[in-house]
């Protein structure tokens, strides 16, 4: 469903294996926004599990992303979502015209322990805040 049949924005976060930079950034925005976004996250070439050291960041922060499990991208879900937000996935992740995309270039934390996963992790957070403000959303935390 996307906002114009929601009333609230809508993100969808892809990134390759959809296990570690996509799905932290859903986690804060899902935290962030309260239940104010529809958020989606996908990837290309999905991975069999979320990365475990991109949990444990999460939980640092009281954010729980265990229960996630890596997606693959669909046409479907890119239709229902207002913004695109690719995560170094480079041409691994199609484009669709007339979607807003935008291209956060991160470190991949997959095979990378927490003390490099947290600095990913905190500028991911720092995005997504600014994500809001665009989307014109007051964050709940």
């Amino acid at each position: 469903m996307s906002s114009t049949e929601t009333s609230k924005p809508s993100a969808l976060f892809v990134c390759v294996h959809n296990a570690g930079r996509s799905q932290m950034a859903a986690g804060f925005l899902r935290e962030l926004s309260g239940d104010a976004v529809e958020v989606r996250s996908a990837g290309s070439m999905p991975a069999q599990m979320i990365n475990p050291t991109a949990v444990e960041a999460m939980l640092e922060r009281g954010i729980d992303i265990r229960a996630e499990q890596p997606k693959v991208l669909t046409n479907e879900a890119v239709q229902a979502s207002d913004v695109v937000i690719t995560m170094g996935c480079g041409d691994a992740c199609p484009y669709y015209p007339g979607k807003d995309y935008q291209d956060w270039e991160l470190d991949d934390p997959a095979g990378q322990g927490i003390e490099a996963v947290r600095p990913i992790r905190d500028e991911i957070e720092l995005r997504v805040r600014g994500l809001l403000a665009q989307l014109g959303v007051e964050p709940v935390a």
